[in-house]
């Protein structure tokens, strides 16, 4: 599976006031009801929050009027290309996966040079790719790897270049997606149709086992979403399905509610808020079609629900949507990203209310957007990361803002984090070695 998707899909932290992450992160509509709070403003997980909003609030250095001067500050070096694992960055420290097997872990502020090693790297399986994004919460590391185990570090490393895993936790199958961690739970989706829960302080042992799993009908590359009480995730089976999030009495849940959503879910990752949740999906089986659905987030009253609107969405879609402000956004196969109203349109179909596309030559947008201070971050396997003001622009189609080049790269499907007036994602630089880059982009002086 990964060598297909492979070859298709071709800082210093600023300090802040303890509990004014929280309450910002409240006010944007994040409902996971998790402690991801700290005194620094940091995007710890993939799409930043449990929900997966891919939103920052906080974010006030870049904006409309000087988007355009962002330019290359540094770029962090890897064995590999960073592929679909996306940046997290908390308390000064960058960290990214790499089809190489490694975890690498960066100052986020850079070293003074235009490239720069990592401040260490934890290892993995050199035979087996790493394309999940990291998840860091109360100093551990959690990130998952084609070999079917979950791996968690110290976030502060191991005092050497190099560091072993504090504890894996077995599945059955391959981990693609970034993991959940909320509520000292560890929530990792993997290919075997299951998700798997585990004590997020492990069990004291060097491997540990499930506090319980579940299964659904189809293979899991989609990233959980979590609102407290319910973790959602998406299936190739074409399912949203709606888990308790503090399991059930015994090793093997069922699913409180189940939503279809077209025939596969293929990488999109749900996003939770305002009792909502978001999915996209391939709608026909020659993937040619497919739509952004919307479910109620507490259910129907019934095993299955219906979708709340869906929307056409363009082409195949792997992209995960991200959620603010209204809108709802998302990437398309076609080359596209959409914006949705969140509250869809009082009809079963809605439309978009504005598409974007690239200057210049075009690619599919598999990666999931980031949305800070009214701009939309998004990757497009053109080698770069497209920004869009997220209000659009006079009509319904529109060019971006700037986009942020790689060096000698097409392919970034890796989601951008906007924190601290740096846009960071991963990718490569195939003509230089080794090839891996964690790209970071700021206005400079």
């Amino acid at each position: 599976m990964v060598r297909i998707r492979f070859a298709i899909l071709l800082a210093l932290a600023l300090w802040a006031a303890q509990g004014v992450i929280a309450a910002a992160q409240q006010n944007a509509g994040d409902a996971s009801g998790d402690s991801l709070a700290s005194p620094s403003v940091n995007w710890p997980m993939f799409k930043n929050q449990a929900s997966r909003l891919g939103f920052n609030s906080l974010e006030s250095t870049i904006n409309k009027s000087n988007a355009t001067s962002l330019r290359l500050a540094w770029v962090g070096v890897m064995g590999k290309l960073a592929d679909f694992s996306s940046p997290a960055i908390v308390d000064g420290v960058a960290y990214i996966g790499s089809t190489d097997g490694n975890l690498y872990a960066f100052n986020a502020s850079g070293c003074g040079q235009s490239q720069c090693d990592p401040l260490w790297k934890g290892t993995m399986d050199p035979n087996f790719f790493v394309l999940s994004s990291p998840a860091v919460v109360n100093g551990m590391v959690y990130i998952g790897s084609e070999n079917h185990k979950l791996y968690v570090f110290s976030a502060a490393g191991c005092g050497q270049s190099t560091c072993s895993p504090l504890w894996t936790g077995q599945t059955a199958g391959a981990i693609f997606a970034g993991p959940l961690v909320a509520n000292n739970r560890v929530y990792v989706a993997s290919e075997d149709k299951r998700l798997y829960a585990f004590n997020a302080n492990g069990c004291g042992r060097s491997t540990c086992a499930p506090l319980w799993t579940d299964v659904t009908g189809g293979a899991l590359d989609s990233a959980p979403a979590i609102d407290g009480s319910l973790v959602y995730v998406g299936s190739q089976d074409g399912k949203l399905y709606a888990f308790p999030a503090n399991g059930c009495t015994g090793l093997f849940c069922r699913p409180l509610w189940t939503g279809q959503a077209g025939v596969n879910i293929f990488g999109s990752s749900p996003a939770v808020v305002n009792g909502v949740v978001y999915i996209a999906s391939f709608n026909e089986a020659d993937g040619r079609s497919s739509r952004l659905y919307a479910f109620r987030a507490s259910g129907c009253g019934r095993p299955s629900c219906d979708p709340l609107w869906s929307a056409p969405a363009g082409e195949f879609v792997q992209s995960s949507p991200a959620v603010a402000n209204g809108k709802v956004y998302v990437g398309s196969g076609d080359d596209l990203i959409y914006a949705f109203d969140a509250n869809g349109c009082n009809q079963p179909t809605c439309s978009a209310v504005w598409r974007g596309e690239a200057v210049g030559s075009q690619a599919g947008m598999v990666s999931a957007p980031a949305v800070a201070n009214g701009l939309v971050y998004i990757g497009e396997n053109n080698g770069s990361v497209v920004v869009f003001d997220a209000n659009g622009c006079d009509g319904n189609f529109c060019l971006p803002v700037t986009q942020l080049p790689t060096q000698n790269e097409p392919i970034v499907s890796s989601s951008p984090a906007v924190v601290n007036g740096n846009v960071y994602f991963g990718s490569d630089d195939q003509e230089d070695f080794p090839p891996g880059r964690l790209y970071v982009f700021n206005l400079g002086q």
